[in-house]
């Protein structure tokens, strides 16, 4: 965990350091919550949205794609019940007079006492072989007590949570003894609901405006287009209907870099089912989608499935992907079985049918719906994390590098002439002239080779191209490889197709 812990502070600064992600409005002091991407960042951010559209659009002849717009008529967001319904549970230290959101207090709690399990199972197994993992843990008298411990507090969790008893939330608080890490104190005040939404007004004059919402979801357009799509699209069940776009929450506990912000960006798609077919779906799409996570390569038990303690009122089914932060495992992407609840409350709302006429069973209903949504900044914070080395070389110097999957990488390639001089440069932008039509490239001739292999390497760059004197006389050129360091010469002919086939989606593709 200490590494875990430091290591956080070093990806923070280097995306700022490398031009990933700024600070919003810093000259100003920043904005709280709020980040700009950098040219790096920016081009990461475009490779993942790439990736996701193509896995969920272009590789799916049942699924097309929308970009709705960010205003919405205000009674969406009643009929979706983000009116009504779209609260946080907030508690304050009275000491510290920091605010915290109560559900994650006790969640951070449980996963205490479930990391004093699994080092209870880590020290066994280390004791005895060969070990029987299930009899341990049924046999163990700490681990049972903690596993019980942690199952009765899930269960009055889950039972104040639906009841929406804020006394209940408080008093679980207390009982696990849980202090605000800023004072080390337990004098909380009492639990209460905060609404998330962003509110404005939209009108020529403040007399004749009406108040808007900023959307905290981009799901709500999919679903108030609905008809459009089905009828333009000529779509028949099952189908879906995907979006990327910006959302917008007035978080309150915003936190841990990018992971938690008030201006962020979804991947959404809402799979439409016949009813009575939605839990089969819902299960194949919790496994597409980690298939989704886990071609990325990411690394080893990385993800895991989390089922939602309790529902949102709109859901039968919910699971989250979450992924494994420096900071733990957190929610990356939600998988929900929505119900009719959506398209019917629209429906009711608007007063217009919003209903498919199945030609197999010569009937109108309203579809079911299955959906998965992934925040595109927290899968980008997950390709940072997992990506960022400090390697040990043998020369006893460090380099910093972004092992990001080569297709996912901002900069593909980097032409570099060995000197400024002797027609070497010239020779590198013909090459870099050819590259760029199909790839993000940069060309770079400051400082020694040895500097600027550890600025691509720092940015991530896959494949650095030297082109040195040799060059001239025999059209081959050293290509060096980011991520074992190794180099090779090849035809400056054969560089495209080369290139091609080691930065291309298609083979991650091919694996969904």
């Amino acid at each position: 965990m200490s590494n875990n812990a430091e290591l956080f502070p070093k990806i923070i600064s280097h995306a700022k350091e490398y031009g990933f992600i700024f600070q919003s409005s810093e000259i100003y002091d920043g904005l709280a919550a709020v980040y700009d991407y950098g040219q790096y960042g920016a081009e990461l951010k475009k490779n993942i949205r790439e990736y996701w559209w193509k896995a969920m659009v272009q590789m799916n002849e049942n699924i097309v794609g929308i970009d709705s717009a960010i205003f919405m008529h205000p009674t969406v967001w009643k009929a979706s019940g983000h009116v009504d319904a779209f609260n946080d549970p907030l508690i304050d230290n009275k000491d510290s007079k920091k605010r915290y959101r109560a559900d994650v207090l006790i969640e951070e709690a449980v996963q205490k006492i479930e990391a004093k399990i699994e080092k209870e199972v880590e020290k066994a197994k280390a004791r005895f072989s060969p070990f029987d993992e299930a009899m341990f843990r049924s046999t163990n008298a700490r681990v049972v007590e903690n596993q019980t411990k942690i199952d009765a507090i899930n269960t009055r969790f889950k039972a104040a949570l639906e009841a929406n008893d804020m006394d209940g939330i408080k008093q679980i608080i207390i009982d696990l003894e849980i202090v605000c890490p800023i004072s080390g104190t337990k004098n909380w005040t009492d639990v209460r609901q905060f609404n998330l939404m962003f509110s404005t007004e939209m009108g020529s004059v403040s007399e004749d405006s009406s108040k808007i919402y900023l959307r905290p979801e981009t799901a709500q357009g999919i679903f108030v287009n609905f008809l459009n799509v089905q009828k333009t699209g000529r779509m028949r069940i099952p189908f879906g209907i995907a979006q990327i776009g910006k959302a917008f929450r007035n978080e309150i506990v915003a936190r841990q870099f990018i992971f938690r912000m008030r201006e962020f960006e979804q991947m959404e798609m809402q799979f439409f089912v016949r009813p009575g077919t939605e839990m089969e779906w819902y299960e194949s799409w919790k496994q597409k989608r980690m298939q989704w996570h886990i071609a990325l390569g990411l690394g080893e038990g990385k993800q895991r499935f989390h089922d939602h303690l309790k529902l949102a009122h709109y859901a039968n089914a919910a699971a989250d992907i979450e992924f494994e932060f420096p900071f733990g495992f957190k929610e990356l992407e939600g998988i929900h079985s929505r119900t009719d609840f959506d398209l019917k409350s629209h429906e009711e709302f608007s007063g217009k049918k919003l209903r498919y006429f199945d030609p197999e069973l010569n009937e109108s209903y309203i579809p079911y719906v299955v959906e998965t949504s992934i925040g595109l900044d927290r899968m980008f914070l997950a390709i940072l994390s997992t990506a960022y080395n400090e390697e040990k070389l043998e020369d006893g110097t460090t380099r910093e590098v972004l092992n990001i999957p080569a297709f996912l990488a901002p900069v593909k390639v980097c032409v570099m002439p060995l000197t400024k001089k002797d027609g070497l440069p010239e020779k590198a932008r013909e090459i870099l002239d050819v590259l760029k039509y199909d790839h993000i490239t940069q060309y770079d001739e400051k400082d020694s080779i040895g500097k600027r292999y550890r600025r691509q390497d720092s940015i991530g760059t896959p494949f650095c191209i030297t082109v040195d004197h040799q060059s001239l006389e025999d059209n081959m050129v050293t290509i060096r490889h980011r991520d074992t360091m190794t180099q090779e010469r090849v035809a400056i002919a054969d560089l495209p197709k080369l290139v091609n086939s080691k930065v291309s989606i298609n083979e991650v593709l091919k694996q969904l």
